[in-house]
């Protein structure tokens, strides 16, 4: 039979480990009300605070698999963070579609 031994840093994994999978419940609660899927500012909110404490759980174990993961993906969910939040202050721009192989990314 396994042991646990309950210290400082099994709580951070845990408590990481809890916000990381709230995210999911988020998203699920807000796409249930919308009755269509969406993803909430709070799920990237949660993604982040997560990943965070997560990843200096990883730092702790000294794990190089889990410290990998964590940082990538917390690049991923502060760039979709940016992206809602720049959205959110109407700094959004216009995606042109691109003709004949050029395009632009902006309107003029």
């Amino acid at each position: 039979m396994m042991s646990l031994t309950i210290t400082p840093w099994l709580i951070i994994g845990f408590v990481g480990q809890v916000l990381f999978t709230g995210r999911f419940v988020v998203q699920w609660i807000a796409s249930e009300r919308a009755r269509r899927s969406v993803v909430p500012l709070t799920f990237w909110v949660f993604s982040i605070a997560g990943g965070v404490t997560l990843l200096a759980y990883a730092i702790y174990r000294e794990d190089p698999v889990f410290i990998f993961g964590q940082a990538a993906g917390l690049l991923i969910y502060a760039r979709n963070l940016y992206f809602v939040i720049r959205e959110r202050l109407g700094r959004t721009p216009v995606v042109v579609p691109a003709e004949g192989g050029r395009g632009s990314d902006t309107a003029a």
